[in-house]
């Protein structure tokens, strides 16, 4: 930042500030650092902020080195999409192992915890990976494995719960879309900042997700 005067003897202003740039990039994969410095860009300013020269930018490298990996703002997308979708699959999966493996309700609702927790606490993250308005889906093998499998693994676990006696609900499929829409929504309400009109403060917004799953798991468990 400019000061208001200046001596004769000033020195030369900083091109860059160090809080503005990622650790430059020296050697090795470029392409890891430029989404790293992209998805910087994202906590700080949100998915619209993103540009494959800013990124360039941050990672310390010329505005062309970039395009070998990334010829255009929507290949950057797309790989953001993919690094966010691998940590959100990371955090379900933490999730799943800390929950009862014999208890296929208790691992549902560790799930469903784990996806509103992941997308609040990474809110730009999420927009990314759960909005069709950043990248494409179809073309992104990574994401559409990733969820298939997600939904797979859903599937799974709640025919298992029925199998168990764990649900008074037959028809798994209409559980499952149910499921998906409530913690979706969620998520949404806390990006779109619905909470507090509700009168749900930022610190009770975890604590409300967790009573809202167990609404519904009551409602759909055999008690």
């Amino acid at each position: 930042m400019r000061r208001a005067t200046r001596s004769s003897a000033a020195k030369p202003r900083r091109r860059n500030s160090p809080a503005a740039i990622t650790k430059p990039y020296h050697h090795g994969d470029l392409r890891h650092a430029l989404v790293d410095a992209a998805l910087q860009l994202v906590d700080e300013s949100g998915p619209n902020a993103v540009s494959v020269r800013e990124a360039a930018r941050r990672a310390g490298v010329s505005p062309g080195a970039p395009f070998r990996h990334f010829p255009s703002r929507d290949a950057l997308m797309t790989a953001l999409a993919e690094e966010a979708q691998r940590r959100f699959r990371a955090e379900i999966q933490a999730a799943l192992d800390a929950a009862k493996a014999d208890d296929p309700l208790a691992r549902f609702r560790a799930f469903g915890l784990a996806y509103v927790r992941w997308a609040m606490k990474n809110p730009a993250h999420f927009e990314i990976i759960s909005s069709r308005r950043f990248f494409d889906h179809d073309r992104s093998a990574g994401v559409s494995r990733d969820n298939a499998e997600l939904i797979a693994l859903t599937e799974r676990t709640l025919a298992e719960a029925f199998a168990q006696g764990q649900l008074r609900v037959s028809d798994l499929k209409q559980v499952q879309i149910a499921g998906r829409a409530l913690v979706y929504g969620f998520a949404r309400m806390n990006i779109d900042g619905h909470f507090p009109r509700w009168g749900v403060a930022g610190d009770d917004a975890e604590r409300t997700a967790e009573a809202t799953m167990d609404l519904f798991i009551d409602g759909v468990a055999k008690r």
